[in-house]
Order: C-alpha cells, then structure tokens, then sequence
C-alpha cells in the first residue's frame, strides 16, 4: 500500500491518498501516520480510494479505529471514490453508516 497524507490547516482536513490494498500487511503503516496526525492536528479526515483494491477486516477494523479517534475530536471521516465492489464490503459488516462514503461509478 501507498500512503499520502496532505494537511489543510486553512479547511481542517487530513487528505489521504491510498493505493493498493489495505491489509494484514498495511495497516500498521496506515493507522501510525492517521493517529500520529490526528493528534497533532485534530481534523477531519478525508481519504481518496480512487487507488484502493482492497481492504480486508483488518483495514476495515483500523479505520473504526481511526474514526473513533477522529470523533474524539468532533470529526469526522469521509472515504471518496471508492469503488462499488468495496462498498459492498462496508455494507455487509455494517459499517456503511459509520462513515461518509462517496462510491465511485462504475
């Protein structure tokens, strides 16, 4: 997985760029550098999925993690141009409704 991450002190926001897959093997990486930012920063958190393949339950269980520290602060994640098939996956384990999701079209 390929991780970007851009602040936008003048918005609040955290902009986050995946590619790839968010895995077993990923994770670590990706909740280090969210949690770090978030601390320092307390923003929203907006990350692009344009890139993204797949997410496995250890992504998804990173990302609750993420969120609830995100609220911790009054914020919010908003997940953008995510690909249909992935969004099957937060409908299934009911996590649709945790996060602001943008689907991609297909």
């Amino acid at each position: 997985m390929l991780l970007e991450i851009n602040k936008n002190e003048a918005e609040r926001t955290l902009d986050v760029m995946v590619e790839g897959d968010i895995d077993v093997n990923s994770v670590r990486q990706l909740k280090k550098e969210l949690e770090e930012n978030i601390e320092a920063f307390q923003p929203d958190v907006i990350i692009d999925c344009s890139k993204l393949n797949y997410i496995d339950s250890t992504g998804l269980g990173t990302l609750v993690s993420v969120l609830k520290k995100v609220q911790k602060y009054d914020g919010k994640i908003r997940i953008t141009a995510l690909k249909p098939y992935l969004f099957k996956i937060f409908e299934v384990t009911g996590l649709a409704g945790l996060f602001e999701i943008e689907v991609a079209e297909a």
